[in-house]
């Protein structure tokens, strides 16, 4: 340690200038050392995020929320990687917020690998069903689902959980871990149509909220079961024939009730079964007719009864006349527009004229007493 004194001489002129340099040396080689260190703390960060680059880690980290939305204004970017349509960029420009909703959403249910931690992915959260399309089947459920998910305010699974029916017993929290993750504002929805003849299905429903909305889609009956072994032929050639399966006796004409193709057409019968746990109000009950010739219409009335903006519009539509049912337009850009499945639409059997009009006498009664509980004359008759 040097101590400088206030002596003017040579000797201690030379003291002070020797311990000037030594101080400074000290300072220099201390400033050396610091920016080594600081280099080689640089180094071992940049080599560390290069590893990491490298082997796929740095795509997983989450971007800020402002920044996706940045994104999607500069440039909105479909799921499947192609640029929106005009008619989604409209959505956008009507509505940013429900449209900025739909395209995190939509990320949250995609296909990505389970490495990569994307911030979609824990975005919202998972809520039981406000509204359930219940019945029936045949009556054109997979479509209206199909129709209603073009909504960005509408979230639903895609396969059927049969949860009210076939797997109660894995209890409430397994049901709702099958729900994809909404936003504040958006609709949670299921589809399986054998909730409407299932007689436990009603209570245990009710159990979840009584405030769920339910959703029917009927068909003329005799229509109906005629798709039904349409369906059921297609998938088993050596069925009976209709008339076989339809009376138990073809000589009185007496109809076999057992069958669930003649069953689930009596609408009134199972209806009375989940109005003892719910008020009609809770009900819509949607014409597969309708659907199918005036597909706008029906989906008006379907997005007023969830209490959403009419977004589902005529401009969505055109009819196939091959498969005999409405589609929906082609997104820009994509090769073909979505039409329901293979199964959709397939060609009827040739039943006898006389077994289709005794089936119809059947279900009249059935029929007027359905139009009298619902307040609504579906024509079947």
């Amino acid at each position: 340690m040097c101590h400088v004194s206030r002596v003017v001489s040579s000797r201690s002129g030379l003291r002070l200038m020797g311990c000037s340099k030594w101080r400074a040396a000290f300072n220099f080689g201390h400033l050396k050392v610091q920016s080594k260190l600081s280099v080689f703390f640089t180094m071992i960060i940049l080599f560390t995020y290069l590893f990491y680059c490298l082997n796929g880690y740095c795509d997983s980290l989450p971007r800020p929320v402002y920044d996706q939305q940045t994104k999607l204004q500069n440039k909105i970017v479909l799921n499947d990687g192609q640029e929106a349509s005009p008619e989604q960029l409209g959505a956008y420009n009507a509505s940013p917020v429900s449209f900025f909703r739909e395209q995190l959403s939509d990320l949250s249910d995609s296909d990505a690998p389970s490495n990569n931690i994307s911030i979609a992915n824990n975005f919202g959260s998972k809520k039981f069903p406000q509204a359930i399309i219940i019945g029936v089947k045949k009556g054109g459920t997979r479509a209206l689902l199909e129709f209603l998910r073009i909504h960005p305010d509408v979230r639903a699974v895609g396969a059927e959980p049969h949860f009210f029916d076939r797997f109660y017993d894995k209890g409430l929290e397994w049901y709702r871990n099958l729900m994809p993750r909404t936003l504040e504002g958006q609709i949670t929805m299921e589809k399986t149509p054998s909730y409407f003849i299932t007689k436990e299905a009603p209570r245990r429903v009710f159990s979840m909220s009584r405030l769920t909305k339910l959703i029917v889609v009927v068909r003329d009956p005799v229509t109906r079961a005629v798709s039904d072994y349409t369906q059921t032929l297609s998938k088993s050639p050596g069925l009976p024939s209709f008339q076989n399966l339809a009376f138990r006796n073809a000589t009185t004409g007496l109809i076999d009730t057992s069958w669930s193709a003649v069953r689930i057409g009596i609408y009134a019968k199972h209806l009375e079964n989940w109005l003892r746990f719910f008020p009609l109000s809770r009900f819509l009950f949607v014409s597969g007719e309708r659907l199918v010739t005036d597909p706008a219409g029906e989906m008006g009335r379907v997005q007023d009864f969830l209490g959403l903006k009419r977004v589902v519009t005529d401009k969505h539509f055109y009819f196939n006349q091959t498969k005999g049912f409405p589609c929906l337009k082609k997104p820009e850009g994509s090769s073909r527009p979505r039409c329901l499945g293979k199964s959709k639409g397939r060609p009827h059997p040739q039943i006898p004229s006389e077994v289709l009009l005794r089936l119809r006498d059947f279900y009249r009664p059935f029929n007027l007493k359905f139009y009298q509980m619902t307040g609504q004359n579906f024509g079947w008759d």
